[in-house]
Formats: C-alpha cells, structure tokens, sequence
C-alpha cells in the first residue's frame, strides 16, 4: 500500500487565520490591538474644560457675571384723560428690582392711545400743563371739520393715537445696587390720552446682573 501523506499547517499560517477570523468577528478590538503602540507614543490630550473664572492680569482672577431676565405684566389703574405718576406704582410691582445690581428695566404699553415717559416727579402742575399743551398741539375735531379721516371711536381717538406716535410706548431705566437709576427730579409718567377711563397694560422686562 501506497504511504498516506499527512498534511501540516504550519504555525505562520495558524497565525494568519486567527488574524482573519478577529478582523472579521471583532474589527474594533484589532482595531485597539494595531493602534495601541502609536497611542502609546503618542497619548491623547485630555478635553480641556472651560474655565469659569476671568483672569485678566497676573494672580487677579474673578467670576463672570451671571446674566438675568425676568419679566412681568403690570395692569395700571384705571384714568381718563391726563397724565399720571405711575413710578412707586412700577416699583411696588417688581420687588425683583431688589435683587439686581446693574441691569436695565424696559416697560413697554401695549396700547396704541397712551404713551409713557420720563418726567417731572414733584410739581403735578408740570403733569396738567403737559397734558393742555399735547391737547393744543393734536387738538380733538369737536366741530366736525374734517380735520381727521379716522373718527369711528369718537372724535378723542385720532388724537390719541397721534399723541402716543409723538411721545413713544416705552421707556428704558438703568438699574443701580436695586434701585432704578432715575434723576433728583424724574418719575416715570402714564399719559392716558382718551376721554374715558380705559385700563392699561404695561409689560416690564428686566436684564441684569444679579447681587
């Protein structure tokens, strides 16, 4: 009988199958096993962290400051035609004010036939001549003489839109150490330019830096 030939797999070939079979089952950890001397040599940096502290000289560090917003809807009382001190009114609304060291309060009407402004806070006289003096600049069309287009609310309604045009919907105080930054002499006016008594909404937003 012819002698049987035995077939050996060398250990080099041995090697290559199990190579094959890890890249094929497990691509991820050949993928390791090949990159591990290179990240040996060569490490990955760690993520660098942001730093929540401001240095702007040597060994003189701070915090940022932390930015706030809040906002509020303010209802007014109730007026006919005039101009009235609202500032303690404001104030009392928002005891938030309190807690802000430097910031900015906006206060926004949300009407078209009355306006705010900053003014005179002593003298109510300035208060009354200011409401005559806007009657004499945009006076009402009592007698009919065709001196506005627009008269289906009443002959006191295109005035009053022209005089909220002229003095504006809104005012913008600076915020001191919780106090508003106003003048000796400044409060913050509602002027109501309808004949009747109508109430009125005021949207005040806060910006700032907190204590």
């Amino acid at each position: 009988m012819p002698a049987q030939q035995t077939t050996t797999i060398s250990p080099l070939t041995t090697f290559l199958i199990v190579i094959a079979f890890t890249v094929c089952l497990f691509p991820g950890l050949f993928n390791s096993i090949v990159w591990a001397p290179y990240h040996l040599v060569f490490p990955t940096p760690a993520p660098r962290i942001p730093s929540t502290t401001l240095c702007y000289a040597p060994n003189i560090c701070t915090t940022p400051p932390t930015m706030s917003w809040s906002q509020t809807t303010i209802s007014l009382p109730s007026r006919s035609r005039g101009s009235y001190l609202i500032t303690e009114h404001i104030t009392s609304s928002l005891p938030e004010l309190s807690s802000y060291k430097t910031g900015l309060l906006h206060l926004f009407v949300q009407h078209t036939s009355c306006a705010l402004s900053l003014n005179e806070n002593w003298d109510s006289d300035v208060r009354a001549d200011m409401s005559d003096t806007l009657d004499r600049i945009v006076p009402e069309d009592k007698g009919g003489k065709g001196l506005y287009r627009h008269d289906a609310e009443g002959s006191d309604d295109m005035p009053a839109h022209v005089k909220s045009a002229l003095i504006g919907a809104s005012v913008t105080i600076p915020i001191t150490n919780g106090r508003l930054a106003t003048g000796t002499w400044q409060g913050i006016w509602y002027l109501e330019f309808r004949a009747h008594k109508h109430t009125r909404k005021v949207v005040a937003t806060i910006q700032g830096e907190k204590m």
